[in-house]
Formats: C-alpha cells, sequence, structure tokens
C-alpha cells in the first residue's frame, strides 16, 4: 500500500477533481505535498487552500523539489508533453498517473469500489456523508466537493477501509482493487475509446471480477447492463456474494415505496424504518439502497459493531447532494438556479425528470451544452428525446475536449442538433440556441421571471450562465445597473 507519511510528493494537475481529492488524503496522511496546473481557477482551489497547498501556476520543470519522493498525475498529461513529467523522469523518480495510484492504496487495504456509467460521485458521497455520521473507521474519496462533508472531497474516519468513485474512462477502474464493488448501471458512453456498448460492458466485467477472493458484488437489479454484467462475473466467480438492489430487486434491498408518490421517500424491503431523501429523483433512491447494502457488507466482512436502521437512514438524510450534482446555486427575483454536471442523455432526462418532481409548478428552462463530439455523435437521437420533461430547452455550440479541439466545427453541430430538436419536438419543449453564455445570460435576465427555474446542465462552461444572471439579478435589486 501507499503510505503517504513523511512523504514528499508533487502532483502534476493537481486541480483535477480526483487529484486535489488525493491531495486532501496525502496531506491528511502527513505528507508535504507540491503541485502545478494551469492558471485558471477551478473549484477545487478551494479545496486545495485549505489543504494548505499553493499549486504553481503553469508547467515548468523547475517546479519539481529536489527533495521529491514521488510524482502523481492526471492522465491528461506525460512526460512526451509535459516538463514536470520530463524531468522526473530523467531523474528517475517514481511516477503514478491517477488511477494507478489510487490502485496502490486499494490494494493494501479493504476497499469498496464504485463504478457506472452515471451515479458514481452522488454515490460516492452519499456514503461518505453516511460514514461519517457513523463515525465508521474508514475514509472515502470522490470526484467532487460534498457540503455534508464540510465542503471537502474526502472522508477520513481511519484506515479499516476505503471506499472510492473509480471511473471507466480508458479502462481506469482496472487499476483498483475492490473487495465489494457497486454497479449503479451500464451503457455506452466515452464512444472516443471504446468501440461500442459491448466493449463498455466487457471492462465492467473485468472490473468485477477483480474482486477479492469472497466479495461482494452489489449491482442496480432495474438495470439492464449492470444486471447482466452481474450475472456473467458471478457464473464465472461463484465465490462473490451478489446483492441487488433496485425497485425489481429481490431480497433485503428491494425498494418498496412509490417515488412519485412521495418524493424522496422510500422504504426497503430489509430496513426496519423509512428514508426521506434530500436530494431529487429516482435515481437518487436508487443510490441510497446501494450506500444501504454497502454499509451493511462492509460491517459485516469487517466483523465492525451493526448499526441502526435508523442511524443509516439519518445519514442518507444529511446528504444535500454534491458539487455540480442537481445543486443549488441560488434564487432572485423569484428565479430559481440549479446546476448538473449530467451530459449524458440519460442523466440528463432522470436528473431533470427528479427536479420536476422536487418543483412541479415552476416553469422549467435547461441550459445545455453538448460535451464532445464523438458523445454528442453516437448519441445524438438519445439527446434528441432525453429534455422532454423540461418547458424550455436552451443549447449551445458543443464543448470540445483537448483531443477534439479544431476537428469539427462546434457551433455547427449545437446548431444542428438544436434545429432538429425544434423539429422533432414541434416546440415542445422551445428549443433555442446560444453562441455564448453571454448571450444566453442576457436573455435570461429579460426574460426569465418569478416561479421560474434555470437549470444549466453540462460538463463545460455554461453554469455561467445561472451564475451570470445571478449577478445580473442582485445588482439590478441593487439599482447598480
Amino acid at each position: 500500500m501507499l503510505d503517504f507519511a513523511d512523504q514528499n510528493v508533487h502532483c502534476v494537475g493537481i486541480k483535477g477533481s480526483g487529484m486535489a481529492a488525493l491531495t486532501e488524503l496525502m496531506v491528511a496522511a502527513g505528507a508535504r505535498v507540491t503541485g502545478s496546473d494551469v492558471p485558471e481557477q477551478f473549484f477545487t482551489d478551494a479545496l486545495l487552500e485549505a489543504a494548505g497547498v499553493v499549486p504553481c501556476s503553469g508547467f515548468d520543470a523547475r517546479n519539481l523539489p529536489d527533495d521529491c519522493d514521488l510524482v502523481i498525475y492526471s492522465a491528461a498529461y506525460s512526460a512526451e508533453t509535459n516538463p514536470e513529467l520530463a524531468e522526473a523522469r530523467n531523474r528517475g523518480l517514481r511516477c503514478l498517473q491517477y488511477p494507478a495510484a489510487l490502485g496502490e492504496l486499494s490494494a493494501g487495504i479493504p476497499s469498496l469500489g464504485v463504478a457506472g456509467t452515471h451515479g458514481k460521485t452522488s454515490t460516492t458521497g452519499m456514503l461518505a456523508v453516511v460514514m461519517q455520521h457513523l463515525g465508521l473507521p474508514g475514509s472515502a474519496i470522490l470526484g467532487s466537493v460534498v457540503p455534508g462533508l464540510g465542503g471537502r472531497a474526502t472522508y477520513r474516519g481511519g484506515m479499516q477501509f476505503l471506499a472510492a468513485e473509480t471511473c471507466e474512462y480508458r479502462r481506469h477502474f482496472l487499476e483498483f482493487h475492490p473487495r465489494w464493488a457497486i454497479i449503479t448501471n451500464i451503457e455506452a458512453d466515452h464512444l472516443d475509446y471504446y468501440r461500442d456498448y459491448n466493449d463498455v460492458a466487457a471492462a465492467f466485467a473485468e472490473y468485477g471480477n477483480r474482486l477479492a477472493a469472497g466479495g461482494s458484488l452489489i449491482y442496480c437489479a432495474d438495470d439492464p447492463g449492470a444486471a447482466a454484467v452481474a450475472r456473467q462475473v458471478i457464473s464465472c466467480r461463484p465465490d462473490l456474494q451478489a446483492i441487488p438492489y433496485g425497485f425489481s430487486a429481490g431480497g433485503a434491498y428491494r425498494i418498496t415505496a412509490d417515488p412519485v408518490a412521495r418524493p424522496g421517500e422510500f422504504a426497503l424491503a430489509g430496513m426496519t424504518c423509512g428514508v426521506q431523501l434530500r436530494v431529487p429523483g429516482r435515481h437518487n433512491i436508487l443510490n441510497a439502497a446501494a450506500v444501504v447494502a454497502a454499509v451493511h457488507a462492509i460491517l459485516d466482512d469487517l466483523g465492525l459493531p451493526a448499526v441502526a436502521d435508523t442511524e443509516i437512514a439519518a445519514g442518507l438524510h444529511g446528504f444535500t447532494g454534491t458539487r455540480r450534482r442537481s445543486e443549488t446555486i441560488g434564487e432572485a427575483a423569484g428565479i430559481l438556479v440549479m446546476d448538473d454536471y449530467g451530459h449524458h442523455p440519460t442523466e440528463i432526462r432522470v436528473t431533470i425528470q427528479g427536479i420536476r418532481e422536487l418543483y412541479p409548478q415552476r416553469r422549467l428552462v435547461v441550459d445545455f451544452m453538448p460535451h464532445t463530439f464523438s458523445r454528442t455523435e453516437s448519441l445524438w437521437n438519445d439527446f434528441l428525446g432525453c429534455f422532454t420533461a423540461a418547458d424550455e430547452v436552451w443549447l449551445h455550440p458543443v464543448f470540445a475536449s483537448a483531443r477534439e479541439t479544431g476537428s469539427k466545427d462546434p457551433v455547427r453541430m449545437g446548431q444542428d442538433l438544436a434545429a432538429q430538436m425544434a423539429a422533432e419536438g414541434a416546440a415542445d419543449p422551445k428549443v433555442r440556441f446560444f453562441t455564448t453564455c453571454a448571450e444566453a445570460a442576457a436573455f435570461a435576465a429579460a426574460h426569465l421571471g418569478d416561479g421560474d427555474l434555470l437549470l444549466t446542465m453540462g460538463a463545460g462552461n455554461n453554469y455561467e450562465v445561472g451564475t451570470e444572471l445571478l449577478r445580473k439579478l442582485r445588482d439590478t435589486d441593487r439599482g447598480t445597473t
């Protein structure tokens, strides 16, 4: 296992969400951490500042300390293009990509990995808040800030076990060594890397097969992909315990309440009390069921004292979301602004439906920025039909990845998507296209009113539409415009 105590660790790309969370964990373990990244501000700047780490602005071989013991770097960089990694290689320093560092950490202690095309961050965040409420002697690391964790991206209660968000992109999660694994769902995504859905599913099956002997595979029985992979893994690994959860699951983690009649409230067949969530949507009820199953599995396997169902329910109620997942940004002039990172059609559909259930009386306007040319093209037809619960949809140019920049016209692709969506939807919902975030914010300030809800969605920078709208409304209220 990686031992960070008294180590000098340099992080290249330290502002990445996973890297910043790992920095929190390393500093708490006694490491001296330095790092570097681009000069732009990110939400992780506050995390790093709280951990006492001030990153170097930009990349330079001179940023690498003379007494460096270990270099951990974001998957976005390589020794061929990054001067700090090139210098580390020249010095013969040990260098680990972030997924490999997380994998080494998981190899040394019993670890739970949270995997799935959607829901990884919310499920891990929910689990971390429950761990904190119960005072469990483990640690959790995830890719977003959690208000319920004091604005951190980690829970640090000890190192008897680790819970971590693990990402399937480029098969990074195959570096992880799980004793328990949650698979929330499996769909075609990251098709700039994977060939097709079958390739994605094969990666998840390989992930399940990495479970330690006698480990537990916790999977969503409602999701065809997760259920199929679970069957495949268990058929090859009869030593594993299969633990289904969901509305269609058998056993202790079958959801028995109706989330449409009572938003956020549910019960499990094996629990002695109900649960009331403070985050919207059927998908979060599923996430919570997975968390209950995971807590029970961890306590049982490690021989830790059992906890009352009421305490687990109280921990779940304490979860108010994570940064950029159905996050309430603010309200001004009666207009509520929310933001969500969702950028896959399924994420978009379930998030909009959940917010619609939570705020049925508000007019719901969704501002969406498509993310990557490859995802937009491969899931084009799914994007056309995932906004039906909204009253209006505002689209933007595609936010291309660094690998795609210059390959296609982001404005044209965004315009084409908006045009086809408008044609097929027959103005229900109404569709608009804005070339810039500033243009959308100005339109919002002029046309939205009391009782409206603006939800910005995507992995790009269109969250600025919501923050700029709030600034305009508050300036108007103060008479400063």
